[in-house]
């Protein structure tokens, strides 16, 4: 069974179908879906969602809408994990440094959600966009009990040797799919069997030859494939590992 560790079926983009949706990744081998927040907006229509037996929900507030962010929602978001123990993880949340103008925000919105999920022990779910030095050295100083997952990682070797060694693991998705990643290529072939998991980031993070497209968890299965490739693996072996990876990191198990 394939688990998409990252994708968010709560956006707006699969109200029209979500239900063929979840259907053909269904089709494709896709036995579980992770899906986390972005801005306390959309909390409740997560939450909902996750009453399905095949979907896992995190919570936290993602940097790219820090304009819609306020320090009120901090403490809405410890409300809502306290009532609300099925959660899995406090996340997306992160750093963009794309986004320059937002930075000190954006730390503070990181750090607060980051010492949320170490009084929790929950795992956190990073957004990071070159800025994987200092991150690793952030996480490094708090020392997060239930580590968390780096998605959409696309660094170098020594960059994913950093997160793994603070109990972290990396989440490859369509950036893997194109010719020209190669350092990341370089990467998941260094991977330890239990540092990854699989996701589709979808709708976005469109896998090479879909460019323009809307991305879908049943894409999961390709980016298993382009994997598998790359380490020399079966993509059933490629997949167990990571399902594994994804049902430990976030206690799915346990649901």
């Amino acid at each position: 069974m394939l688990i998409d560790a990252h994708c968010h079926l709560d956006f707006p983009d699969f109200d029209a179908d979500r239900e063929a949706v979840i259907e053909r990744a269904r089709a494709a081998g896709v036995g579980h879906f992770v899906v986390p927040g972005t801005a306390r907006q959309r909390w409740s229509s997560l939450l909902a969602l996750g009453e399905r037996v095949n979907v896992s929900v995190c919570l936290g507030l993602h940097p790219y809408f820090i304009d819609d962010h306020r320090d009120t929602d901090l403490e809405a978001l410890r409300e809502v994990l306290d009532a609300n123990p099925g959660v899995v993880a406090v996340g997306e949340c992160g750093i963009d440094a794309r986004f320059m103008e937002s930075w000190d925000a954006q730390w503070h919105y990181f750090d607060a959600q980051l010492h949320l999920a170490k009084q929790r022990r929950l795992p956190v779910v990073i957004h990071c966009v070159r800025a994987n030095d200092k991150v690793a050295k952030r996480l490094r100083e708090l020392a997060l009990p239930a580590g968390g997952l780096i998605h959409a990682f696309t660094g170098s070797p020594e960059q994913a040797r950093k997160f793994l060694d603070l109990g972290f693991v990396l989440g490859l998705g369509g950036a893997v799919t194109y010719d020209r990643a190669k350092r990341l290529h370089r990467a998941v072939k260094s991977l330890p069997e239990d540092g990854f998991v699989l996701e589709t980031d979808s709708p976005d993070m469109p896998l090479a030859g879909h460019q323009g497209e809307r991305n879908e968890p049943a894409r999961v299965a390709e980016v298993c494939r382009v994997v598998a490739d790359l380490r020399g693996e079966s993509a059933q072996r490629v997949a167990e590992a990571s399902a594994a990876i994804a049902r430990r990191l976030f206690g799915l198990d346990a649901r």
